[in-house]
């Protein structure tokens, strides 16, 4: 990737003819230099009479004559016109994570170590966990832990205080890295394309608890991990990116687990950075990923 400052402008819209004719017209009438480009039209769905339009778009930010302020006000009336959905980030700005875990501690350990390594060019302000089993480690890295446990008598308090935290530390992005909760419907409804879980399964198959447990009793050939954007239907929510590795009558559960977690930190890892790198789009419960 270059290493210039870019702003990232990621829509979707009806599809039509001129799509990317006007919107590449207006970088251009204000001088703004193309860097990446990556565009997708879906195909009308059932009861849809016209098909969706996808585009990302990477500007160089020196090439244009005004900040994102002004960007986004001069774009306002063209991406009304074109009925777009749209966004545009800058790359200087760094996003905000705040990770969510419970004592599986592999996925946190990787985040971790990428963030640490300056891999994963974000900011950590904090680490919430219904456990304090991993605040030494945590604090080892310098970074805020907080404990919340999570009851049966005390969830909507326990997630009121998540979104609490979450807010105070302008949190971007909330990653569930073997968050072993299920987040309530209306923390689940403030920050939709928000947060990201990794399920150690191949999703749709093996919902919620004990996936390897259920794989191991249907004796499948194939295990692996989902990053997924969260949903109030557990385990529902759209993909972002997948993974399996292949297994046979000789591993157990104990084998399949140990696969797994293998597999949850890769997958984990690269549909994060999709998602900071702005390549998801969101259409209903589906995604067009520009890898």
């Amino acid at each position: 990737m270059h290493r210039q400052r870019f702003f990232t402008l990621s829509a979707s819209c009806p599809d039509r003819v001129g799509i990317v004719a006007r919107v590449s017209s207006f970088i251009a009438e204000h001088q703004g230099w193309i860097l990446e480009t990556a565009l997708h039209a879906e195909p009308p769905r059932d009861g849809e009479s016209v098909g969706r339009y996808f585009m990302r778009i990477e500007i160089r930010a020196d090439s244009l004559p005004f900040m994102l302020s002004e960007f986004r006000e001069r774009f306002a009336p063209l991406a009304g016109e074109l009925a777009l959905s749209w966004k545009i980030t800058d790359s200087a700005v760094k996003k905000r994570l705040v990770l969510l875990v419970s004592r599986q501690e592999h996925c946190l350990y990787d985040l971790l170590a990428r963030w640490k390594s300056k891999e994963l060019d974000v900011e950590i302000p904090c680490v919430i966990s219904n456990h304090n089993d991993l605040r030494g480690f945590v604090e080892w890295h310098g970074i805020s832990f907080h404990h919340v446990p999570v009851t049966a008598s005390n969830k909507a308090a326990a997630y009121a205080e998540v979104q609490r935290l979450f807010e105070e530390v302008h949190g971007d992005t909330m990653v569930l890295a073997r968050y072993m909760q299920i987040l309530s419907p209306e923390l689940c409804a403030a920050y939709p394309g928000r947060i990201i879980n990794i399920h150690h399964s191949f999703l749709p198959s093996f919902v919620g608890a004990k996936p390897y447990h259920q794989a191991y009793e249907k004796g499948v050939k194939l295990i692996g991990a989902t990053c997924h954007y969260v949903t109030a239907d557990l385990d529902q929510g759209p993909i972002i990116e997948q993974d399996v590795i292949r297994i046979d009558h000789t591993d157990a559960v104990e084998d399949m687990v140990r696969y797994g977690r293998d597999i949850e930190k890769t997958v984990l890892a690269r549909g994060l950075r999709y998602h900071l790198e702005d390549r998801v789009l969101v259409h209903g419960n589906k995604t067009v990923v520009f890898r």
